[in-house]
């Protein structure tokens, strides 16, 4: 009888902890309904070239379970050439749905398919942004097929641009060339992501702080930064990081005004190179609660 109760009393732990995991997924959902009579809509924005298969794929990985709740539109090669100076012949996959968030709530990125979308990641896209102008928002990024995400952007800046908010080209422009840098980086010079991420949010930080003046300032800038992190670079990546920099310098963004989202960036890159580090401790962590958990019931039965 004493036995029948306690794995009565295991079942209903784990019911109970189950119905709490889904408890808690419903209320991180209930907002998906509620119009945001302030911001508007959420937009989904679709690469051209997604078959009606494929949109409706990405339209269930973005959580669209009803249109008339979204704003939709469509990016296409001819968006990214008029924006960025892209390629006009350039095939669009790359999806992204964009919900506006208040002033000081920062800037989220998620990628929802993270297989497909190779190259550019969570913090590469955050950075990117705030280069462009782009602040206060959830960003959800998709691709049903694999592609290096580089186009997510100007599905993005399409959005706001669709919200009546004007971008400044320059600044869209130079955020692309940071972007291409980053996932070179991440190529030619053997750096993982979160390391080019952190290099790029680094200096960004040092140029709120210092405000340069001149090239050689900023120049100053990657240096210390380069030296503190650790990081070597070829001669050639180098200069062009401080050329990037340098264009920023001229265009006169101000990295001042999104110093909590820098700050904030910068703790989500920390946070996943400690992952990355204790990856092999956290698995034996679990390994050992299941471990003892499977023990515990053994030892019900003797």
């Amino acid at each position: 009888m004493k036995l029948i109760k306690k794995l009565l009393f295991i079942g209903v732990l784990f019911a109970g902890l189950m119905i709490n995991g889904l408890g808690a997924a419903a209320s991180n959902n209930e907002d998906d309904d509620v119009i945001n009579e302030k911001l508007g809509l959420p937009i989904v924005v679709y690469g051209e070239t997604l078959t009606d298969s494929q949109k409706a794929e990405v339209r269930e990985l973005l959580n669209v379970k009803d249109p008339e709740m979204v704003e939709e539109i469509i990016v296409t090669a001819d968006d990214l050439a008029r924006l960025i100076d892209g390629n006009p012949n350039s095939r669009m996959y790359s999806s992204a749905k964009i919900t506006l968030k208040d002033k000081g709530h920062g800037l989220v990125i998620k990628r929802v398919t993270p297989d497909n979308i190779t190259e550019v990641t969570e913090e590469m896209y955050a950075n990117a942004m705030l280069t462009a102008g782009v602040e206060n928002a959830i960003v959800e990024v998709v691709s049903p097929v694999k592609v290096t995400g580089h186009s997510a952007l100007t599905g993005i800046y399409k959005a706001y641009e669709h919200r009546g908010e004007k971008l400044d080209k320059g600044r869209m422009e130079v955020a692309n060339e940071e972007l291409d840098l980053a996932t070179n980086l991440a190529d030619n010079e053997g750096l993982n992501d979160e390391k080019v991420g952190e290099l790029l949010t680094e200096i960004k930080k040092a140029i709120a702080e210092q405000n340069p003046a001149t090239r050689e300032d900023v120049e100053q800038i990657v240096e210390d930064q380069l030296k503190r992190l650790e990081i070597h670079l070829s001669p050639e990546d180098r200069q062009l990081l401080i050329d990037l920099f340098e264009k920023m310098r001229s265009l006169d963004i101000d990295f001042g005004n999104v110093k909590q989202q820098l700050e904030d960036i910068s703790k989500d890159i920390k946070e996943k190179l400690k992952d990355v580090v204790g990856d092999e401790g956290f698995w034996d962590s679990v390994k050992n609660f299941f471990r003892n958990l499977f023990d515990s019931i053994a030892n019900l039965f003797k």
